[in-house]
């Protein structure tokens, strides 16, 4: 907690004295950088961190800054009357911009900001009572308790206090249960909704905050100029912010402040150098920024502040008390034999394929039950159909009596059904504990206020200390704190069990989890998969390691051509010739 809080009082003692000791234009050029700063730490958040991109940034921007110029100079009301009003415009046009942008995937996503980013721009010019294009002039001043604010110097207090605060409440989302859910949306949403993420809520979420923050930097701006016009508003300065954190840091919060800062002081430079080279004066420093995103695209892609800190000493974990932590509540386990997963009848087409014909199998409390099959037997379908990623053509599957074929991942998830996934599926600079504790996500219950408000700490430490817990079990407790990209391949799936641990279930489907593992490891994989079975939990595994499969498994159902060729105990089908001939070589 001290080291995040150090760097944020050393910047406010900074902006404390800075009015002091520089001359007006610079307090007013760091103003500047201020306001920016603000947009583009809510870019961090909504493309750098969660991978959403957005060019209509400055169209929210114009919305905080038009709401208060149009209460605060044509009606007369209180700027904090146009604040409350700016930030609930733009909570409602965000909500419905949101819910219907954040559906597009891939390049139609930016498109679709860019289209509503322009069309904003132009509502602004041509929208009878704003002004025109030549906006609305003479805002009054802001007044806090008496204190007017009317000087750079002011002005750069009542920022520089703003920005710490957004600085503190958005590192305290992202080191949060809430900020580990929003950190899986660039790389690993399908994940994250088998572990009981919301991702569409925290899509909309980052979305809302990104907006808000905008809005918030307009109406400082609208005050601080005491006039607005569409211009400053534009896609263009939609693109610049964009730039700020590209060139800061895409991922990093103090990236987007040092993004902000070196972009406005090398347009301040451009602008007065340039057009003495080339003669004119139009956006000519545009060219240069072209020029420079592509140089740190190709050398530094994360970011000047991400490349610097790489030459730097590596922090050290902070040091967690997690011994003492209560125990999270925990579901009661199965009685061993007791019916778990029931699917009859299965089919699954894509369009003239049939991956899946028919198919069936059961899933009892306290068994091992092992999938085995010749690739493209269908066994992955099956898996994607028991875990709710795909939707059965037809049939139906049973968890616990409840029928569940058509239910979400994270729903099913809900239910106490946890996975792994034959490719793995990790948040790669994020430590191993980070990693586990994401299964435990459905587990806590703290919202977002919550989290930015870092009132949730106590159960933060309950999730953790879970966590912690689960990788202790699996054998990986020296890993604790190591990015889990770092690992080999088979220990990364040792960290995949671990979190579908933390989640307290009932039923573990496993995709392949002894693929890539030393001998010892699958040792102590059987030993564990032993653990879970006298504890009552059911497993199905999808393994092509054949001794691994005898002798672990209770039950085994082989899988030909997207059908069930046969089911029994090892030993039956060792000895079945329909097997025998299709898949482990023949009776000879």
């Amino acid at each position: 907690m001290i080291r995040r809080l150090l760097p944020l009082l050393l910047l406010l003692a900074a902006i404390i004295v800075a009015p002091l000791v520089l001359p007006p234009f610079y307090v007013t050029l760091l103003n500047y950088v201020g306001l920016y700063s603000l947009v583009a730490l809510g870019l961090v958040l909504l493309t750098g961190v969660s991978g959403l991109t957005s060019f209509g940034q400055a169209a929210f921007v114009g919305i905080g800054a038009y709401a208060t110029a149009l209460l605060s100079s044509s009606l007369g009301l209180s700027p904090w009357l146009g604040l409350l009003a700016g930030l609930a415009i733009t909570l409602l046009i965000a909500t419905v911009l949101g819910l219907l942008t954040l559906r597009l995937a891939g390049h139609y996503l930016p498109i679709g900001t860019l289209a509503w980013g322009l069309a904003l721009y132009y509502l602004f010019g041509n929208l009878p009572g704003l002004g025109g294009f030549g906006g609305i002039h003479d805002l009054p001043h802001i007044e806090v308790f008496g204190w007017r604010i009317d000087t750079a110097a002011d002005f750069s207090l009542l920022i520089g206090v703003l920005l710490v605060a957004t600085l503190w409440l958005l590192g305290n989302l992202l080191h949060s249960r809430q900020g580990r859910a929003i950190r899986t949306l660039k790389e690993a949403s399908g994940m994250a909704e088998a572990m009981g993420v919301n991702t569409a809520s925290s899509k909309l979420v980052v979305f809302l905050i990104a907006a808000l923050l905008a809005s918030l930097s307009g109406w400082l701006y609208a005050h601080m100029q005491r006039a607005v016009n569409p211009t400053p508003f534009s896609v263009v300065m939609g693109i610049e912010y964009l730039f700020m954190i590209v060139l800061g840091g895409t991922a990093s919060l103090w990236g987007a402040l040092l993004g902000a800062a070196l972009l406005t002081l090398i347009k301040q430079v451009l602008q007065d150098v340039l057009p003495q080279i080339f003669g004119q004066t139009d956006n000519v420093e545009m060219i240069f920024f072209g020029v420079l995103i592509i140089l740190v695209l190709q050398y530094a892609r994360d970011g000047l502040l991400p490349l610097l800190s790489k030459r730097l000493p590596a922090p050290r974990p902070p040091r967690l008390s997690l011994d003492d932590a209560e125990p999270l509540p925990r579901r009661e386990p199965p009685i061993a034999g007791q019916p778990l997963l029931s699917a009859k009848g299965l089919v699954k087409r894509f369009g003239g394929l049939v991956a899946n014909n028919d198919m069936s199998l059961s899933v009892n409390g306290g068994e091992v039950t092992a999938l085995i099959g010749p690739n493209g037997a269908g066994k992955s379908t099956l898996f994607n159909l028991l875990s709710g990623v795909l939707p059965p053509t037809a049939g139906e599957i049973e968890f616990r009596g409840q029928r569940i074929d058509g239910l979400s991942p994270r729903a099913i998830a809900q239910l106490g059904v946890s996975r792994t996934f034959q490719h793995v599926r990790l948040l790669p600079t994020m430590s191993v504990l980070e990693n586990v504790a994401l299964g435990a996500h459905r587990r806590g219950r703290a919202g977002l206020l919550r989290a930015m408000l870092h009132l949730e700490r106590h159960e933060e430490t309950r999730l953790l200390a879970e966590a912690a817990r689960q990788v202790e079990r699996v054998g990986l407790g020296e890993f604790m704190h190591t990015p889990a990209g770092s690992l080999a391949l088979g220990q990364q799936r040792i960290v995949e069990i671990a979190r579908a641990l933390c989640s307290d279930p009932l039923l573990l489907l496993l995709d392949e989890p002894a693929a890539g593992l030393r001998y010892g490891e699958k040792q102590a994989l059987a030993s564990l998969l032993d653990q879970l079975r006298a504890e009552g939990l059911g497993v199905l595994l999808v393994e092509h390691d054949m001794d691994f499969v005898m002798n672990l498994a209770d039950r085994i159902v082989v899988m030909e051509f997207g059908q069930r060729l046969a089911t029994g105990t090892p030993t039956e089908i060792q000895d079945n010739p329909a097997v025998l001939a299709a898949y482990l070589g023949g009776v000879e």
